[in-house]
């Protein structure tokens, strides 16, 4: 299979870390797969349906969620803080108390975001093993302790990010038996899998995005939304993927990681934007 860049032909080279992983676009595949598992921690669920507007604007929460990860993993010690300062002023209203139907949940809690970026680490390393096959254990752990400045950005204490791949598997098995659903989250699902809004190329890539999307969960996973699944179903999923390992590791790097330069422009612009709403006369004191 070809390994393209992320091959290391030396067995001296550097071992891999996040920033040869986050820039590669096709992780982006596995990002529905993230955000439903999300979805399916009762507490992220109902802040997230609470607090989120997935009808209005499907795209969001995505983007916004790659915005913080290429910031947080490729972006400058700047892009990081502009990033990390933007997601803390939006996670500050999403808190609830308990009621008889809903959980307590905080955006702060960092059982909760530390569920949130073991979500993204996931995700993003089982796409990455599907296109590019399995990373050397050294690499893989080097993978796997670089994602947790995922958690850290995000208020997730030191020390709670497991300390290697084995205590992480632990923590998923763990963390994977508590989800459940109910009519809300599976709301905002259908919402995220069918959207009524945003542009006509996003409703167009649909049903290709609920394909692999649904395809890379597991079956109980699956079951939480009523996803269906068919034998047809897996055959057109086997395609695709395999059509994605045949093409994209062959594609020119500058294409493979347009999405991160886009995003992180995005982002520099942005924070320049909120420089000047707070200090709108700054050049001229100068």
């Amino acid at each position: 299979m070809p390994t393209a860049s992320l091959s290391r032909p030396a067995l001296s080279s550097p071992a891999l870390g996040i920033r040869h992983l986050a820039p590669e676009s096709v992780l982006v595949l596995a990002g529905g797969r993230a955000i439903l598992l999300q979805l399916a921690n009762p507490a992220v669920g109902h802040g997230v349906a609470r607090h989120s507007d997935f009808a209005a604007r499907p795209l969001s929460r995505l983007s916004g969620t790659l915005s913080y990860v290429y910031a947080v993993t490729c972006g400058t010690p700047i892009d990081r803080a502009a990033a990390v300062r933007r997601v803390s002023l939006a996670h500050r209203p999403v808190h609830g108390a308990q009621t008889l139907s809903t959980p307590a949940y905080n955006a702060f809690d960092p059982q909760l975001q530390l569920w949130v970026a073991a979500t993204l680490y996931e995700s993003a390393t089982r796409m990455h093993e599907l296109v590019y096959g399995p990373l050397p254990d050294a690499d893989a752990e080097t993978v796997y302790r670089d994602y947790g400045v995922l958690g850290a950005a995000l208020q997730v204490p030191p020390g709670l990010w497991p300390a290697d791949r084995a205590a992480f598997a632990a923590y998923w098995s763990r963390a994977t038996t508590g989800l459940s659903t109910d009519e809300t989250t599976r709301s905002v699902a259908r919402q995220l899998l069918h959207p009524k809004t945003g542009p006509v190329w996003l409703r167009l890539a649909m049903p290709l995005a609920r394909l692999v999307t649904t395809g890379l969960l597991q079956p109980d996973e699956r079951a939480l939304f009523g996803l269906t699944w068919s034998t047809g179903r897996q055959r057109r999923y086997t395609a695709v993927i395999g059509v994605v390992r045949l093409v994209y590791p062959r594609l020119p790097t500058r294409l493979r990681q347009a999405p991160m330069r886009h995003y992180l422009r995005a982002g520099r612009a942005l924070a320049a934007e909120e420089r000047a709403a707070v200090e709108p006369d700054g050049p001229e004191r100068r």
